[in-house]
């Protein structure tokens, strides 16, 4: 990948697809392209292989995805199988068409089975049933992966495709409703501290372990595979260490600096016991992440402090 390549980033405006379009940025690459889905819907063949026709580009990072939490995935089941499946599909067969160089999927933790052991190693793909709230997306997403393998085997094409862990980051969403654990925790801490209320209320037992990696980390081992991995196993892309809901919950709260106590609801669901991935292979191949959990955490806190300063500027405009 030269730094003159016509680098195509789908997803852009997504917490990935910015972290990854920033990090090509920043090392100096010069024709990064990108369309906002108003430019372009992706769900739609024909826009897609018009757009492809039209700018050739050389490399693709596929990132982009309707997303969404447990409640949006269990609710909208037709939409996140059938968008997801369209944007997977048409991209992946326009860069076939194209001759792209070199095209990077970006899959999700959902496609691993429900029980897979743990930490999850790539080869449990397709071992055991899904978790049946995102199954449609899973299955969207794992439609990618095979896509991606057989253009490779029937075609000849270099397609990867990469898993990542629990995100957050710059560009995070923190909907009351609709986040995930993380940027909700960051909301939470910071409005009791606002209000100065006395305890902060988490959801479950705070037993269960979770993986978190910074988005502006997953960029660059983005751009690490990108460069030197043509294999066509998936990849896993996270941390390779966990911490329980309430160790979470904890360095939380130091960064906000609220001074409450935490409450844990255990009438809410814990959800799966633990979610770790194995990334062996990622750190065999020469990359392992820097951003320490509670310096990411601080650098997520300040992105969400921007998004309220600038909403209160907006709303007195």
């Amino acid at each position: 990948m030269e730094l003159v390549s016509r680098i195509y980033i789908a997803g852009h405006r997504g917490m990935v697809g910015g972290a990854i379009q920033r990090r090509l940025q920043t090392l100096g690459y010069q024709h990064i392209i990108t369309r906002a889905s108003g430019e372009l819907d992706l769900r739609n063949q024909q826009a897609v292989k018009d757009f492809f026709a039209e700018e050739r580009p050389d490399y693709v990072f596929l990132a982009a995805a309707k997303v969404g939490g447990i409640h949006a995935n269990n609710t909208y089941r037709a939409d996140f199988l059938y968008d997801n499946l369209m944007i997977a599909a048409n991209i992946i067969h326009a860069a076939y068409e194209q001759q792209v160089s070199k095209l990077m999927f970006l899959g999700s933790s959902c496609i691993y089975p429900r029980l897979a052991p743990q930490p999850l190693q790539e080869s449990s793909l397709l071992t055991g049933p899904l978790e049946s709230t995102n199954e449609p997306y899973a299955i969207a997403k794992i439609a990618g992966i095979k896509l991606c393998e057989a253009y490779r085997d029937q075609y000849g094409c270099n397609f990867i495709s990469v898993m990542p862990t629990n995100l957050y980051g710059t560009g995070d969403n923190y909907h009351p409703e609709n986040s995930h654990v993380l940027p909700a925790l960051i909301r939470k801490f910071h409005e009791a501290k606002q209000q100065q209320a006395p305890t902060v209320t988490v959801w479950g037992s705070g037993t269960p372990r979770r993986e978190f990696l910074y988005a502006d980390d997953l960029a660059d081992a983005c751009v690490y595979l990108m460069q030197h991995y043509n294999g066509r196993e998936l990849v896993n892309i996270g941390a390779g260490e966990d911490l329980s809901i309430r160790e979470l919950a904890e360095t939380v709260r130091n960064v906000v600096c609220y001074e409450g106590d935490i409450v844990f609801d255990t009438s809410r669901p814990d959800g799966t016991p633990r979610k770790l991935m194995d990334v062996s292979k990622l750190h065999a191949l020469g990359w392992r992440h820097t951003t320490p959990l509670q310096q990411g955490i601080a650098l997520a806190y300040a992105d969400f402090l921007k998004k309220q300063y600038l909403h209160m500027n907006a709303m007195h405009a």
